[in-house]
């Protein structure tokens, strides 16, 4: 079982003709339900940012715009990730087993992209010895 999770929060979007990642949070879990509780609630902050609540006081009037009915719904994508419970306890066991999680949706301009991996398995990822290249013979 691992133990410690370290969790990322990323956005990617293209500035001046380049990939550009734009970090939106980081968060070094102690526990495996932390991690995943950190998760779904940095997806609802991405939703809720995304698609807020038109009626809200904060919001000037115009803020809001339309988008086309054919545009990727990320906000009900993150929001559909965080309500299936099937789908978090099998993220629960690829993290408990080790391996690195992640889930990418996007819209017209933007990837949204949020990570999470073991503390341990990169510590062991690290200790590995690696396969040393072949020392070509002399001539």
């Amino acid at each position: 079982m691992h133990d410690e999770f370290l969790c990322h929060v990323t956005a990617y979007g293209i500035c001046g003709g380049q990939r550009v990642g734009v970090p939106l949070g980081t968060y070094r879990a102690p526990t495996l339900p932390l991690a995943l509780w950190w998760l779904r609630d940095r997806a609802t902050w991405i939703a809720e940012r995304l698609d807020p609540r038109p009626d809200l006081p904060h919001l000037p009037e115009g803020a809001l715009m339309p988008v086309a009915d054919d545009a990727p719904d990320v906000p009900s994508l993150l929001r559909a990730w965080c309500a299936d419970t099937e789908h978090q306890e099998r993220v629960a066991e690829e993290l408990a087993g080790g391996r690195l999680v992640r889930l990418a949706t996007r819209d017209d301009t933007t990837e949204y992209e949020l990570l999470a991996e073991s503390v341990d398995a990169l510590r062991m990822a690290r200790t590995v010895p690696r396969a040393e290249a072949p020392v070509p013979a002399s001539v």
